[in-house]
């Protein structure tokens, strides 16, 4: 598309380039603005986990730093993680829990989505982990 020309009163050629330039420049302003406004407009508020927290420390609960290095917990451990890894009914925040096990005591822990998926980890732990006692600690915090 070829561009206007005009004669300046200094009697030079020029192109008029400003306006369309200035009103691409608005347009592109304006969708940036209501694209961040649509985008601000979806965030998540993060959920306060202050009490997940503080429960942490309280050395009551079980964390990955209690798990033992003790070659028949760490087959435990690994025997668990594997069948959790296998089965593909289970969502990615299933497959993601926590599994401690220090001194042939298993502890699951972590969220999972529905009650079904807590009683199949349980079910997938028990029978991964032959003798060893198993507390299930899963949280059910339905889909997010």
């Amino acid at each position: 598309m070829p561009l206007p020309i005009a004669i300046s009163n200094t009697g030079t050629l020029q192109t008029q380039t400003k306006g369309p330039m200035r009103r691409t420049l608005l347009a592109v302003t304006v969708l940036s603005a209501f694209s961040l406004a649509a985008l601000a407009g979806n965030e998540k508020v993060n959920p306060d986990n202050t009490a997940t927290n503080e429960r942490d420390r309280s050395g009551e609960s079980k964390t990955s730093g209690d798990q033992s290095n003790s070659s028949a917990d760490l087959k435990t451990t690994q025997a668990i993680r594997q069948a959790l890894m296998k089965d593909g009914e289970l969502s990615t925040t299933a497959k993601n829990i926590k599994v401690v096990t220090a001194n042939g005591h298993v502890t699951l822990r972590g969220p999972v989505k529905t009650a079904q998926e807590k009683a199949k980890i349980d079910q997938l732990a028990k029978s991964a982990a032959g003798g060893a006692q198993i507390d299930n600690q899963l949280d059910v915090k339905g889909s997010n």
